[in-house]
């Protein structure tokens, strides 16, 4: 059974920093981009970074480049989601995701002073 555990969230203020982790077990992790996305309030499920199998490459959505870097560690079957320079926009359940497919229950990020 895939499952994806995520933790990390809580609440920072404007300008704040956070770190989100996510544990992988029931597959191979090495083979398998993997992902972050989030769901703010009211709205739908955006994915915000990506990073490939083997970790040498990265993708971000508009809305976090340049703050937010995404890692892995294909050793321990962990990835990571370094939150800089946090906005009240950034608001959502945080969800890690395999290859596209979200699972598991999120974490949840609130941004507010």
């Amino acid at each position: 059974e895939v499952q994806l555990q995520a933790s990390g969230g809580g609440l920072v203020q404007p300008g704040g920093s956070l770190r989100l982790s996510c544990a992988a077990s029931g597959f191979t992790f090495s083979r398998y981009a993997m992902n972050w996305a989030r769901r703010a309030p009211g709205k739908g499920l955006e994915y915000i970074a990506t990073v490939t199998a083997s970790g040498a490459g990265t993708n971000y959505a508009d809305s976090v480049m340049g703050r937010f870097s995404i890692s892995r560690d294909n050793a321990r079957n962990t990835v990571g989601l370094q939150m800089n320079d946090l906005k009240p926009e950034d608001t959502a359940v945080y969800y890690c995701a395999r290859a596209g497919t979200v699972v598991g229950q999120g974490t949840q990020v609130t941004v507010s002073s």
